[in-house]
């Protein structure tokens, strides 16, 4: 496989923008400047899209292009929008793009981003998961949709039954592949990619490039450019991130606190277990707080349910187990709360790169107990990142906190604690 390699602080040129009755200059930090059809860029106005990210400002031009493209990029980079508007504005009439996702609740957001960013151009879509009846996703297909999200186990059941048909697909894009491998799907994907025509605009996103990934990726894609943005385990700048130390028996009461207070618009805690997920609810909604968990052992409905809820601001707190982590891609949550510290530093940034999505700023707190002080020091080693300790909070320990070997300056004041946090900035796409 021949890779032609664009690194992460070149931007390849981009493609010629639409002809307009303007000759005023276009920004280059502007997704007109990347080649966007104008009637597509209404829509991206209109959910409040700014300025491309990086790796938008490299992916769209390419495939305008029609290359195939080979991107390590994280979840909450911009990478949804950096596929789905090429594919949008070039995809045949007649002909369907093919979307697969490691997960349900990623298949229905993917979707979703596809029919906001067409705006008035109009796209129907469908999504092909598990977990839920087939009637209404065989209705779906029947319909001829222009893009097909869906998990692979789900998509090859209906391939089988001879619901489903590929021979139309123009755009194949695999999104957290590596994720797919982890789940054991690569044999499913093998299967759905030899029903998909040859002659075909490829794009596969991964968050790490591990060899059994290029293998695959060598297997898909003929004569891609490979890009990379926000090299693995890379905690986002715009994320401010700060520990609290507490004994295991405060958290509860330690979270109550944290919640009362009005910058914490929206919160998503995690825990490390479905059980303590449950009793942290519990405890929340006890407390007064709207709120809800989300879990492997609530069925998809449930699932689906509570993030809509949380996506709309129904419900202002989230309560979610690692298994969920990369599934949840909500706009504007102001902080990401690790009620139990994760078990890595792989989980930590999955966790933490929850908030600050596309360019917002965000905070990731950390409740730290004495068994969970290894594990802290671990995450800052290996992120090469000062996580800033808080001790204005009433239910510091100072006896946990002399463990801790981070360089983050203790915060003795309520005036630079973590109430002094305010989110700002734009949003970008």
């Amino acid at each position: 496989m021949s890779v032609t390699v664009v690194r992460p602080d070149d931007s390849p040129p981009p493609s010629t923008p639409p002809e307009s009755d303007t000759e005023d200059a276009v920004s280059a930090e502007s997704f007109e400047s990347l080649g966007i059809h104008p009637r597509l860029l209404g829509a991206l106005a209109e959910e409040g899209y700014v300025c491309p990210t990086p790796i938008q400002r490299q992916a769209i031009p390419l495939l305008l292009q029609g290359r195939d493209l080979l991107a390590t990029a994280e979840t909450g980079t911009g990478k949804t929008a950096a596929f789905a508007l090429p594919t949008i504005q070039t995809l045949h009439e007649g002909a369907q793009a093919l979307v697969l996702t490691p997960t349900r609740e990623l298949a229905i957001q993917v979707e979703d981003s596809f029919r906001r960013y067409a705006g008035e151009v109009g796209l129907k879509g469908a999504v092909i998961v598990g977990g839920v009846p087939e009637r209404g996703q065989i209705a779906a297909l029947r319909r001829g949709p222009d893009v097909i999200v869906g998990t692979p186990g789900r998509i090859l059941d209906l391939m089988r039954q001879g619901r489903l048909k590929l021979d139309k697909v123009e755009v194949l894009v695999l999104d957290e592949a590596d994720r797919m491998l982890d789940m054991g799907f690569i044999e499913d994907v093998q299967r759905i990619v030899s029903r998909v025509p040859r002659e075909r605009q490829t794009m596969f996103f991964s968050a790490t490039m591990s060899d059994a990934v290029l293998s695959l990726a060598r297997s898909m894609l003929r004569d891609p450019v490979r890009v990379s943005v926000a090299p693995p385990a890379k905690i986002a700048d715009n994320i401010s991130q700060r520990v609290m130390f507490v004994s295991l028996m405060n958290k509860r009461a330690l979270l109550t606190h944290v919640l009362d207070d009005a910058e914490v618009k929206r919160a998503l805690v995690f825990t490390r277990t479905k059980m303590e997920a449950d009793r942290v609810l519990q405890h929340v909604a006890a407390a007064g707080a709207s709120a809800d968990s989300i879990h492997s052992d609530k069925n998809q409905t449930a699932r689906q349910r509570a993030l809509n809820a949380f996506a709309t601001g129904k419900v202002r707190v989230l309560i979610a187990t690692d298994v969920m982590a990369r599934g949840i891609d909500v706009d504007d949550i102001t902080h990401v709360i690790n009620y139990e510290m994760p078990p890595n530093r792989e989980h930590y940034v999955h966790r933490i790169g929850r908030t600050a999505l596309a360019g917002a700023a965000g905070v990731a707190l950390s409740f730290c107990d004495v068994s969970e002080v290894p594990l802290l020091n671990e995450i800052r080693t290996a992120t090469e990142s000062a996580i800033e300790v808080i001790e204005a909070q009433p239910y510091h320990s100072s006896a946990i906190a002399v463990l801790y070997n981070g360089d983050g300056k203790p915060s003795r004041s309520g005036r630079s604690g973590w109430r002094s946090f305010r989110p700002r900035g734009p949003r970008r796409g």
